[in-house]
């Protein structure tokens, strides 16, 4: 790759981070990827699509310093506590650890991707209140920022333990209730214009969405895409009885905290078509569902 880097990605080998590099590079940017693995299977893709990879550790500021060189715009992202590998503190102090290095080295431009539950007053879950924490802080470096709420990645319906494979997804809403979420791809692409034309974008807070789902509409989705039945219902009262985590998200989706606030008109005015859950499901998403469908016919295999 020839060129000087001109953004530095943090979180490149995750979703969002890496979804963001890529939307950079195919809009022909040089980019820097921070890595803490470079030996790592994502750290090798990414070295092999072409990006330049910075070698460190969040839990080391020297190591971001060095990653800082000749950067003009910064995607910040960080691992949030319910990943099991960072507290709520150490959240918080690598947001402001890539805040300070960049202010160091006078980049001129960093985009903070906090969370749609962030920023709004306290919640008592601590992995948004610690994103509200850095939100603060970015706010208030002398250099130009933008901060970026993505709702809920529609890549999540698919994980593990929702119980589509099974026939029955279970989530959050009610199947009447509207949630927003977001493609990565659309993240990506979104949070890349921001960083190619900060002028336009600096000193903003944009709430970012592609659609609003109701349960009902996610069992109308997966019954289409599966060919066969595929029903819907709200987490079990017990369930969320006996997980006060799973409780509290619900708690805040009924309060309307996580229900959305994106404007989608607005953003598809300003960034494009948004990609609507069963073009998603259709597209980007359809290996991921089929795997997901997958689990189910290896499991009765076995029986």
């Amino acid at each position: 790759m020839s060129g000087q880097a001109e953004f530095l990605i943090f979180g490149a080998t995750g979703q969002q981070g890496g979804a963001v590099a890529r939307a950079l590079k195919a809009k022909g940017k040089v980019v820097r990827a921070f890595v803490r693995d470079p030996l790592g299977e994502r750290a090798k893709a990414l070295h092999g699509e072409g990006f330049e990879l910075a070698v460190g550790d969040l839990f080391d500021p020297a190591s971001i310093d060095r990653a800082m060189l000749g950067i003009a715009g910064v995607f910040s992202v960080q691992t949030s506590s319910p990943a099991g590998m960072v507290t709520d503190a150490e959240e918080v102090q690598h947001g402001k650890a890539i805040a300070d290095s960049a202010v160091r080295h006078g980049v001129r431009h960093l985009v903070y991707s906090s969370g749609g539950g962030a920023g709004k007053g306290p919640t008592r879950m601590g992995h948004f209140d610690s994103k509200s924490e850095i939100e603060a802080y970015v706010r208030s470096l002398p250099i130009m920022t933008t901060i970026t709420r993505p709702a809920t990645f529609m890549e999540m319906l698919l994980l593990p333990g929702m119980g589509l494979p099974q026939g029955m997804f279970s989530f959050f809403m009610h199947p009447d209730q509207a949630m927003q979420m977001i493609a990565l791809g659309d993240l990506g692409r979104m949070n890349a214009q921001i960083l190619v034309a900060p002028d336009r974008y600096q000193g903003e807070i944009i709430e970012l969405a592609g659609a609003s789902v109701t349960g009902a509409g996610l069992e109308r989705a997966f019954t289409k895409a599966a060919g066969r039945p595929i029903g819907y219902r709200r987490f079990p009262p017990a369930l969320l009885a006996g997980n006060p985590f799973l409780n509290r998200l619900t708690e805040l989706l009924d309060s309307g905290l996580l229900a959305g606030a994106a404007d989608l008109q607005a953003l598809s005015r300003e960034f494009g078509e948004l990609t609507s859950f069963e073009d998603w499901l259709a597209g980007p998403g359809k290996p991921l569902f089929e795997a997901a469908l997958r689990e189910r016919e290896a499991e009765v295999a076995l029986r």
